[in-house]
């Protein structure tokens, strides 16, 4: 079989269990892996920690594991449009950490690269450094921020091929090429499946190397979070 599977179910078969702490890709409602999280909400796994810049809208995304009660606990940047995750946060139901946009993805980039931390300007002298070591280097005070390490990373490919080489389109990149590398085992879906030698090495954003598991995704919804369109002259 090697890397390939047939769907997101069988692609998760015995990687998923209660407490385990996931890193999802996407940024907002683009490039998010819309099977494997339609596939973690059937199987029922509670007590999750998930990893990702946003947290879905209701119904949707990452929104479908917080209906069931799922997910424990949220560590991300962008929140503001999911109504339930500010119920459930607010009722003491869904632990919440914050992070800035940039301090987060440097975080999962920094444990995938297998970086323990780094010092950061950002989140001094705020709560955001609340319990972190405060260090002073040229005259300036940094916080210490730790890598991210997940049990699993899901993430969504435009294109891959049979090794796990992985290429994404725009926006899709902000966060799936650091979701796959902090995952210690990773799973992808992908609009395109082809062979090995198709893609060209230049244009390869994830190499297969990060990739455990991936399948070709039926169909995707690709909902839009926010229309904007311009009035007509």
């Amino acid at each position: 079989m090697g890397k390939t599977y047939k769907n997101a179910t069988e692609a998760l078969a015995g990687l998923l269990r209660d407490n385990m702490t996931i890193a999802a890709g996407g940024f907002g409602l683009c490039g998010i892996p819309e099977h494997c999280i339609e596939a973690i909400k059937a199987s029922g796994v509670k007590g999750l920690t998930i990893v990702s810049n946003n947290a879905g809208i209701d119904g949707f995304g990452l929104g479908k594991l917080m209906e069931g009660g799922q997910i424990k606990k949220m560590i991300s940047s962008y929140v503001g449009e999911n109504k339930l995750f500010a119920e459930l946060y607010l009722s003491g139901k869904l632990e919440v950490e914050f992070n800035p946009q940039g301090t987060l993805a440097e975080r999962m980039r920094a444990g995938g690269a297998g970086i323990a931390g780094f010092y950061t300007k950002t989140g001094v002298g705020t709560i955001i450094a609340e319990g972190k070591e405060v260090r002073e280097f040229d005259g300036s005070q940094y916080v210490l921020e730790r890598g991210i390490v997940c049990d699993l990373a899901i993430v969504k490919a435009w294109k891959a091929d049979e090794e796990g080489n992985l290429v994404y389109r725009k926006t899709a990149r902000n966060f799936n090429p650091l979701a796959a590398t902090c995952g210690r085992i990773t799973v992808a879906e992908t609009e395109l499946l082809v062979p090995v030698g198709q893609i060209d090495p230049d244009l390869v954003h994830t190499p297969g190397i990060f990739v455990q598991r991936l399948f070709k995704g039926e169909r995707f919804e690709k909902r839009i979070e926010q229309r904007t369109t311009r009035k007509a002259a």
